[in-house]
């Protein structure tokens, strides 16, 4: 079956408002840029979002926050987003917390149909309010959902037509996972190679946890912080 579509507008053109919608990436690393920047045009709202955090301003996720096209979002990091900081605060977006480990095992628990799972991340904080505690060897541990979504955009070095993937270095991170466990998988690639040509060893993610397949048009692949020391004279 081939699932590569002829644009990432064509990708997202089903998604409807009110949509749970995981985005692969950490940072500005590992993100799909095209397919965020065609639901941007797209322009559906009240998007209900799940993802380590949400870009920067003006980019990446961050567009759909600037766009007012997210309702809710549900991650473990949001520091280098002002205009999120400010919505926050300002009562307008639903932001839920996790710690990083909870949030990826969360995740990976959906895709393996595990409905919960015990942590001792957050037992005794903020996090632990409303949740199940339980004692096992005398250390106490939250019971978490696992975190299932409609959609999955995540981000590949290297794909097949049949849906293949594989990743580069650290822009690996959530994608995976993400890919898993949502209803419908959408994977942008910057390489579309035939089935048969990637080394079976080589596939992180098969082709059957993926539903559409874009060749990204454009990628900037910008870097979240820069610090350049002079040389040493």
């Amino acid at each position: 079956m081939n699932k590569v579509l002829a644009s990432a507008d064509e990708a997202v053109a089903d998604i409807p408002d009110g949509a749970s919608i995981m985005f692969g990436g950490f940072g500005l690393c590992g993100i799909a840029e095209n397919l965020t920047a065609a639901l941007v045009r797209r322009g559906v709202k009240n998007l209900h979002t799940i993802a380590n955090n949400v870009g920067i301003d003006g980019y990446g996720t961050g567009r759909l926050l600037e766009a007012g096209q997210i309702a809710s979002h549900t991650g473990s990091y949001v520091g280098e987003n002002k205009l999120l900081e400010e919505m926050v605060l300002a009562g307008t977006l639903n932001l839920k917390l996790l710690p990083q480990g909870t949030l990826a095992e969360a995740i990976r628990a959906a895709g393996a149909g595990i409905p919960a799972f015990f942590t001792p991340a957050g037992a005794g904080t903020l996090v632990a309010e409303g949740k199940e505690v339980r004692e096992f060897d005398g250390r106490q541990y939250l019971l978490e959902r696992a975190l299932p979504a409609d959609f999955a955009i995540i981000k590949a070095w290297k794909g097949d037509r049949l849906g293949n993937l594989v990743y580069r270095k650290a822009a690996r991170n959530f994608n995976p996972i993400m890919a898993t466990a949502a209803a419908i998988t959408i994977a942008e690639i910057e390489q579309l190679v035939e089935p048969g040509e990637i080394d079976p060893d080589h596939i992180v993610t098969p082709g059957i946890y993926v539903h559409r397949l874009i060749v990204g048009e454009r990628f900037e692949k910008r870097i979240e912080r820069r610090t350049v020391q002079e040389r040493a004279k």
